[in-house]
Formats: structure tokens, C-alpha cells, sequence
């Protein structure tokens, strides 16, 4: 990354914190990098920090520090995925999946970052339409409380597949297949396939199944008369409403995300461990096996509840 550095910061809404921001800003003062925050964020520490909108924070930003937990790095990616840098997420917190550091090995990371002694992840996201949102996970159509259920038509790279009614719908990325989409039946796609899976929430009638496509066939749903106007969500948040028969194209990208990765073979423990956390067959000493002692957050070997 170099000297003279534009570091931005995105903060957990709600975690203190505190003792990361000053260790963070002792180290950009002693290597001349320069920390760019948003409004908000910049708000709830009075260190040294240039306050930037989130377009000029995407269009500075050498690199990204993500202070929170999964959901905070997921909005970081988001917002640098028209222009992707490297994103660090340190945790505060509970487990995280995408997180990279805790907050003890801060200073040997931001080192190493300088360095760019790090390995990159690439992530693929959806987009909705040409560029109005970008989800990392999953976009889901949720039925409003009180309103229709929703009844919607499916295109395949142009070509009709048939057509849900249900209580919503997750169009998933392969990271995101493990979150939304898996609690709605469907399947856990590697994180090296570049794959969409849509899969209904309670299907009434028509395609009741999850289905899995390829990066190069684009998905269009298209809500029908009569349909309920279910409400967008984007990784978990709240994006919109839609309109009656509106019409909604999503396709995958691949590289929107640049995810920093510094110790490789503790990526992949923390992989196994989540999907032992989604009741696929591991036995206990297979669990044992699956994360060091110290690896995970909290820096405790993990418990294993035997049979």
C-alpha cells in the first residue's frame, strides 16, 4: 500500500470502539497515512480524521478497515464494490466469518497491510439492475406484514423457468448460500464456484424447489398482477419497496469485493467451524480438529457438546 495512504474506517453502529480507533490513529500518524471517515462515524471519536461522503470515500480510499463484525464488513465491501481495495476486518464482538483480526494483532496487521504482505480474496456480488445496490450475500423479497404473498415469474439468461407464490424469495451469492438462503432449503454452494442460488421462503404453488445458475445467466423476476409488493433486502438490511409488476434484473460480478486475508489456513478453519454450526456431519473429535485453541474470537478452544 505505501506511504501516504487514504485508510478509510467504517464502524459497527453500535460497538465501542475506542481502544482500536487509538491504536489505529497512532499508527497512521507515525506512517504518514491519512484516515478518511464518514459523517457518522467521525462523530463518535475526535481523532485526527478527514470527514468524506461515501462517494469520495470510495473514490480515496487506498484500503479499507472494517471495525465491527461480518454485517460491518459486508457494508464496507459494499461500499468500495464500483471500485474495489483491499477491506480488514478487524472484529469487536462476537464470531465473525469474514473478519480477519482481533484486535491485539491490529498493529502487525496495519504492517503488514503497508507492506501489502497479504493474500486477496475475491468476492463475487449481485446487482440489482445496472448499478442501484450491490449485495455480497444474498437479496431477498420479503412479503410486508398485512400485504399479498408474492407471486412472481422467473427468467433464466432469457429463458422462462416458471413462476413462484410464496412468502418471499433469496437470490444468493456462494459466500451467502450458508446464511438467508440455506435457512429457506437451500444447498451449500463451495465459495469457489461462482454461483446463484434462488431459493423460495414457504412456496405455495408453482416452483417450489431452491434452483442454483451459473455466473453468466442473468435473473430477471417479475412480479405479477395481483402480487403483494414485498420489500427488498439487501444482506440483511432494509434497501426499498417494490412497485406493482415491477420488474427486477439481477446478475453476479465477479471481483467486486477484495477481501484481505493474512493467515490463510485460519480462514479455512473458521469455514469448517461455520458449517458445523449448520448441523452438517461432523463428529466432536472432527470438531475438536477444526479450530485451534485462540483461533476463534474470544481466544477460547472451542466446546463441544458430546452426543
Amino acid at each position: 500500500m505505501g506511504s501516504a495512504s487514504d485508510i478509510a474506517l467504517v464502524l459497527h453502529p453500535s460497538r465501542d470502539p475506542g481502544r482500536v480507533l487509538e491504536a489505529i490513529g497512532a499508527w497512521a500518524a507515525t506512517h504518514g497515512s491519512r484516515l478518511l471517515m464518514r459523517p457518522a462515524d467521525a462523530a463518535r471519536w475526535d481523532g485526527d480524521v478527514s470527514v468524506v461522503t461515501d462517494a469520495e470515500l470510495a473514490e480515496r480510499a487506498d484500503a479499507v478497515l472494517s471495525l465491527g463484525g461480518d454485517g460491518t464488513m459486508l457494508g464496507a465491501l459494499r461500499l468500495v464494490a464500483r471500485r474495489p481495495v483491499p477491506v480488514l476486518g478487524v472484529n469487536i464482538g462476537s464470531l465473525g466469518f469474514l473478519v480477519e483480526v482481533q484486535p491485539e494483532e491490529l498493529p502487525e496487521a496495519l504492517d503488514r497491510l503497508d507492506r501489502s504482505d497479504f493474500t486477496i480474496e475475491n468476492h463475487s456480488a449481485l446487482w440489482l439492475g445496472d448499478s442501484e445496490t450491490v449485495a455480497f450475500n444474498d437479496l431477498a423479497l420479503v412479503r410486508v406484514p398485512g400485504d399479498g404473498v408474492v407471486e412472481a415469474s422467473l427468467s433464466v439468461g432469457g429463458q422462462r423457468m416458471g413462476r413462484y407464490r410464496c412468502d418471499g424469495l433469496v437470490i444468493s451469492t456462494s459466500i451467502g448460500s450458508t446464511a438467508y438462503a440455506y435457512s429457506a432449503g437451500g444447498p451449500v454452494v463451495s465459495p469457489a464456484l461462482d454461483a446463484v442460488v434462488v431459493a423460495p421462503l414457504a412456496p405455495l404453488a408453482g416452483i417450489s424447489r431452491p434452483m442454483v445458475t451459473s455466473v453468466e445467466e442473468s435473473i430477471r423476476l417479475e412480479l405479477q398482477p395481483g402480487s403483494g409488493q414485498p420489500a427488498i433486502e439487501v444482506d440483511g438490511t432494509m434497501h426499498r419497496g417494490t412497485e406493482a409488476e415491477e420488474v427486477l434484473d439481477v446478475h453476479l460480478m465477479r471481483g467486486c469485493g477484495l477481501v484481505v486475508r493474512l493467515d490463510r489456513d485460519r480462514y479455512q478453519r473458521r469455514n469448517q467451524v461455520k458449517l458445523s454450526l449448520l448441523d452438517l456431519p461432523f463428529l466432536p473429535d472432527e470438531l475438536r480438529e477444526l479450530a485451534a485453541p485462540g483461533d476463534l474470537p474470544g481466544s477460547r478452544p472451542p466446546r463441544v457438546l458430546e452426543p
